[in-house]
C-alpha cells in the first residue's frame, strides 16, 4: 500500500484525471481486501459487502483473509481464539522490534502494536523462514497503538519494523506449535525477478507502440486521400492495438485522454475541440463526416501516437512501482472493459465495443503471462482464472459473425447475461492479484 501511495504521488491528479484520482484515493482509504482481512471467516457476508464497494471480488478477497493489510477503514469486533486476546501487546521501541508475543497459539487473533519509538513505523508480521508477509500495519505514530488482525497457523513468525527515520529491525522468532493451517502469506519478490518482469512489460508495450504507429500512419493517410471506406476498415485494427497495450490508471499520462479519450464531461460533447483520438475518428467515420473534417483529428492522433512512442522509455516507473502498477492493471483493464465496452457506453458508431472488450482480454492475458513466473507460486486460483478468461473469450467470439461484430444493443438477453456473469467471475479472480504485489516486500 505504501508503494501505491508512492505511485499515486508520481502520477498525481494531473496525469490520471479527477475521476480516477478520486477512485485511487478511495482505494487507499478503504481497500476491500484490507477490510476483508480484518474480519473472521465466519463474517464472510460482511466482507463481501465491503469488497464490492471497490471490486466485485468477494471470493478473491475471502481467499486472502489472512493478509491483514490494516488500514484506517478497519473496524469492528473480531472473534478471537480463546486465550490469545490478552498479553499480545507488541512493542516497537528505538532499541528493538516486536517484543511481547507471550501467547503463541494458533487461531484468529488481534495483536496490539504499540509504537514506543519517536518516529512513525510500519510493522509487518512475516514468516521468519522465507519472509512471506502475513499482516502489516502502516503509519503507526509515536505513542500510539494499532490493531493487527491475523489468522495464525502453526509455524515460525517474526515482526519486522521499518520507517523513514527508523532502521529496519527484525524481532525475535516465535514458534506456534502444532499442525494448524492459518492464513496464506504473500511471498516477497526477488529483485532479479522484479527486473525481469518489468523489463518484459516495458518491451511488450514498446513493441505494441511500434505496431500502433504503423497502423495510425495508414489510417491518417487514407483519410487524407479521401478513402473513408478504407479508413473505416483501418480504424478498428489500430484501435484494438492500443487497447491491447493495457493502459489503465494513467500508464501513459496525458496521452491516454489524447489518444483514447471520450467526450463525456466535455462542454461541447462530441463537438468539443478537446474530443480527440480514436473515438473522435470513430464518431466522424460512422456519422458521415467528410475527409476534410477528419483530416485534422487524424493528423493529431498520428502526432500523439508518435509522441507517445518517443516519450514511453522515459515514462517507465522504478521496478517496485512498475510491478505494483502492472499487477493493478491486470484487474483494471478488464474492469474498464466491462464498465465501458460491455455496456456499450463507448460505442460511437462502429458497433465494435465487443471487439474492444476482447482486446482488453488480450491485454489481460499478456499481463498475466508476464507475471506468470511470480503468480505460479503465489496464486492457487490461477488455473481457474485462465479458465474463466477463456470462457469469456469464447462468449465474445460467438458474437462475431461473417458481417462483423454484433453491437451490444443487438445481443440477446441470454448472451448479455452469460457475458456479464463470466466477466464478473473473472474480475473476482483477478482482484486478488494487485494485493499480492502491494503487500509483497522486495527480497534483495
Amino acid at each position: 500500500m505504501r508503494r501505491l501511495r508512492q505511485r499515486l504521488g508520481t502520477h498525481g491528479r494531473r496525469l490520471i484525471g479527477p475521476r480516477r484520482w478520486r477512485r485511487a484515493e478511495s482505494e487507499l482509504r478503504c481497500h476491500p481486501l484490507a477490510v476483508a482481512a480484518t474480519l473472521p471467516r465466519a463474517a464472510g457476508s460482511l466482507a463481501k459487502q465491503r469488497a464490492r464497494r471497490r471490486f466485485p471480488a468477494a471470493e478473491a478477497a475471502a481467499s486472502l483473509l489472512a493478509v491483514g493489510l490494516v488500514t484506517g477503514c478497519a473496524g469492528g469486533a473480531v472473534a478471537q481464539t480463546a486465550g490469545a486476546q490478552a498479553g499480545n501487546l507488541i512493542t516497537v521501541s528505538a532499541a528493538g522490534c516486536g517484543a511481547g508475543w507471550r501467547h503463541p497459539v494458533a487461531g484468529l487473533q488481534t495483536f496490539q502494536v504499540r509504537n514506543a519509538a519517536t518516529t512513525e513505523v510500519e510493522v509487518t508480521l512475516v514468516d521468519s523462514g522465507n519472509g512471506a508477509v502475513y499482516a502489516q500495519v502502516e503509519g503507526v505514530g509515536p505513542g500510539t497503538t494499532r490493531p493487527m488482525p491475523v489468522d495464525v497457523g502453526s509455524g515460525v513468525y517474526a515482526f519486522q519494523c521499518e520507517g523513514n527515520h527508523y532502521s529496519t529491525r527484525v524481532g525475535p522468532t516465535v514458534r506456534v506449535p502444532g499442525h494448524v493451517r492459518g492464513g496464506v502469506a504473500v511471498l516477497p519478490v526477488s529483485l532479479n525477478d522484479m527486473i525481469a518482469v518489468t523489463r518484459a512489460s516495458g518491451a511488450y508495450v514498446a513493441s505494441g507502440l511500434a505496431t500502433l504507429a504503423r497502423q495510425t500512419t495508414l489510417l491518417a493517410a487514407q483519410i487524407r486521400a479521401g478513402d473513408l471506406a478504407g479508413a473505416r476498415a483501418a480504424w478498428l485494427p489500430a484501435h484494438l492495438t492500443f487497447e491491447r497495450l493495457g493502459s489503465a490508471y494513467g500508464m501513459f499520462g496525458g496521452y491516454d485522454d489524447e489518444i483514447d479519450g471520450t467526450p463525456f464531461g466535455l462542454p461541447g460533447g462530441v463537438q468539443d475541440p478537446g474530443f480527440t483520438g480514436f473515438y473522435r475518428l470513430e464518431y466522424g467515420l460512422w456519422h458521415g463526416q467528410s475527409a476534410a473534417e477528419l483530416t485534422g483529428p487524424a493528423d493529431k492522433l498520428l502526432l500523439d501516437v508518435r509522441s507517445l512512442s518517443t516519450a514511453w522509455p522515459g515514462m517507465q516507473l522504478l521496478q517496485p512501482q512498475a510491478l505494483s502498477d502492472l499487477a493493478l492493471r491486470t484487474h483494471e483493464v478488464l474492469e474498464n472493459a466491462m464498465r465501458f465496452q460491455l455496456s456499450g457506453l463507448d460505442d460511437f458508431g462502429s458497433g465494435t465495443t465487443l471487439a474492444t472488450a476482447a482486446a482488453g482480454i488480450g491485454a489481460t492475458r499478456a499481463q498475466l503471462q508476464i507475471l506468470n513466473p511470480l503468480l505460479v507460486t503465489r496464486y492457487q486460483h490461477l488455473p481457474a482464472l485462465y479458465g474463466w478468461l477463456a470462457r469469456l473469450q469464447r462468449l465474445l467470439d460467438a458474437a462475431r459473425t461473417s458481417r462483423g461484430w454484433t453491437p451490444v444493443t443487438e445481443l440477446t438477453t441470454a448472451q448479455r447475461e452469460n457475458i456479464d456473469a463470466a466477466a464478473g467471475q473473472t474480475l473476482e479472480l483477478l482482484a486478488a492479484i494487485p494485493v499480492m504485489f502491494e503487500a509483497s516486500p522486495i527480497n534483495e
